[in-house]
């Protein structure tokens, strides 16, 4: 007789739970804590995108979309991208949250044995996403800085490499790929016949880099073999709201389009509407504020912690002390009420933990101070 756990899948087994996910469940048991620990923006959904919200809403755009969303915000999207990286951008699609477009995209050119490539530390998701798919995942030791070395590529290129995966800004570090990196990244693409998937939703927070000057900050601007995907969940503080996009070669942005018909059916329907006009929202005020945040957990962890600066997204990636794995670090800070994770949870190596400087500039020193103090 079997048990139910009999029948759990072998590609479940072949996963694990996010390691975010049990801090985030812990967070919502203590009281009050310094809470470094989630990617949440601290700002709120503009005001002009609820309100469009609530009048699709009560318009009556409640029921599906086509599977690809609406087509005013898909030519917008295409139309806006198309001008940022100088060529078509190639179809657009709307995804549920970057995360789902991530999923279509891997399983819409991943064939089991196939192998997709990337930089360690790594969004979560890559590894786990790629396993689902029958892939095998090849990350790419990018310590001590986080840069993109082509060399080191390069080695673990072979026959069945099939997909390079970029995440700029990163999610854990903050790096952000240089024009020169991101050249090299082409080049390695182009020589070994790659697929590049630019995983790009903190692209808004880029504090050293100038889009009116029209910076090098994206291989789509250079490679048209370029599945970009980006989202509203980061930049307009959507993340309850579920809303990416993708755009890229036809042929596969059909593919991914199919099988969101047979997952996610659409995104949601009003929201699509509200995205639409939070696109006329500046965001500038937010992207300085995080700046600033970026600066405050910097300059202040700097004087205890061997820190890489970040010029990206909102997080940090900072050194455990000197003598102590990083895991064993976070849950001396998470006894001192400091909700931090484990770099392990994004990496092959349990050196690091990763802060979110996604809160109010008070707690965000306070919870720094914290840190500082357990060194």
């Amino acid at each position: 007789m079997k048990s139910n756990a009999d029948y759990v899948s072998k590609r479940c087994h072949a996963i694990d739970a996010s390691g975010i996910r049990k801090v985030f469940d812990l967070a919502a048991k203590m009281k009050d804590p310094i809470n470094l620990s989630i990617g949440l923006p601290d700002f709120d959904v503009p005001e002009v995108a609820k309100e469009a919200a609530i009048d699709a809403i009560r318009a009556g755009h409640n029921r599906y979309t086509q599977t690809q969303g609406i087509a005013p915000l898909r030519e917008r999207l295409r139309s806006d991208l198309s001008n940022e990286i100088g060529r078509d951008c190639g179809e657009v699609m709307i995804t549920s949250g970057v995360s789902g477009g991530l999923l279509l995209a891997i399983q819409s050119v991943i064939d089991p044995g196939d192998e997709a490539i990337f930089l360690d530390p790594y969004f979560v998701m890559y590894k786990h996403l790629v396993t689902m798919a029958g892939g095998v995942p090849v990350p790419v030791d990018s310590y001590p800085d986080f840069r993109f070395r082509a060399e080191r590529v390069e080695k673990l290129i072979t026959p069945k490499t099939k997909l390079l995966m970029l995440n700029s800004p990163s999610n854990p570090t903050g790096a952000v790929l240089s024009a020169e990196e991101i050249r090299s990244a082409v080049e390695l693409a182009k020589k070994h016949d790659l697929l590049i998937l630019s995983d790009e939703i903190y692209e808004p927070f880029l504090y050293d880099i100038d889009h009116a000057k029209h910076d090098l900050y994206s291989p789509a601007m250079i490679y048209e073999k370029t599945i970009l995907l980006r989202g509203f969940s980061k930049s307009h503080a959507m993340t309850g709201w579920r809303l990416g996009y993708a755009a890229g070669p036809q042929e596969i942005l059909q593919q991914m389009i199919k099988l969101q018909q047979y997952t996610f059916v659409c995104a949601p329907s009003p929201l699509q509407y509200a995205a639409l006009k939070a696109l006329d929202v500046s965001m500038r005020p937010a992207v300085d504020s995080y700046r600033k945040k970026r600066d405050i957990v910097y300059d202040t962890l700097s004087k205890k912690f061997d820190i890489t600066k970040p010029t990206g997204a909102f997080y940090i990636f900072p050194a455990a002390p000197k003598g102590i794995s990083a895991s064993d670090f976070v849950s001396k800070a998470i006894e001192h009420n400091v909700l931090i994770i484990p770099g392990n949870v994004f990496s092959t190596q349990d050196t690091h933990f990763r802060i979110s400087y996604a809160t109010t500039d008070e707690k965000l020193k306070q919870g720094c101070d914290i840190l500082c103090s357990l060194v």
